[in-house]
């Protein structure tokens, strides 16, 4: 059980880091115009600026020493609508031109979906595993 907290506060503090330092490093802290550009209405700088909020608020859950069952749920159901948003732009829009205009935004168009996905999985995992923890 043990183990598990510890899986789960890292795997927490792991998302934080993500959202807050790939904001920020990708977009150059709020300068690159080309990630805004690309997805203005997800991806503006108040988009972005509540990517970390949602950083901060898996940095908050972390610390967390009580039942975080429907937190977690919460985080899950953000990831979805951030890889459904995704999924959506990638089947719509071209890298290349992105690439070409700008080198962090084309990578941060090619991976954070992915990422989203990884983490949607993870706090879908936590959430079933408190579940299943409260029904045992």
């Amino acid at each position: 059980m043990n183990r598990n907290l510890n899986l789960v506060k890292n795997g927490l503090i792991a998302a934080a880091l993500m959202n807050i330092g790939g904001v920020l490093v990708f977009s150059r802290g709020f300068t690159n115009v080309a990630i805004n550009n690309a997805d203005p209405i997800v991806m503006s700088n108040f988009g972005l600026l509540m990517i970390i909020v949602w950083g901060l608020t898996y940095l908050s859950a972390a610390f967390i020493h009580s039942n975080i069952k429907w937190l977690v749920g919460a985080f899950a159901i953000e990831k979805l609508v951030y890889v459904v948003a995704w999924i959506q732009w990638i089947l719509g829009n071209s890298l290349a031109p992105l690439y070409s205009k700008d080198v962090f935004a084309g990578i941060f168009y090619s991976i954070y979906g992915l990422n989203d996905l990884v983490f949607m999985l993870f706090f879908a995992w936590v959430f079933l595993s408190m579940h299943a923890e409260n029904h045992t």
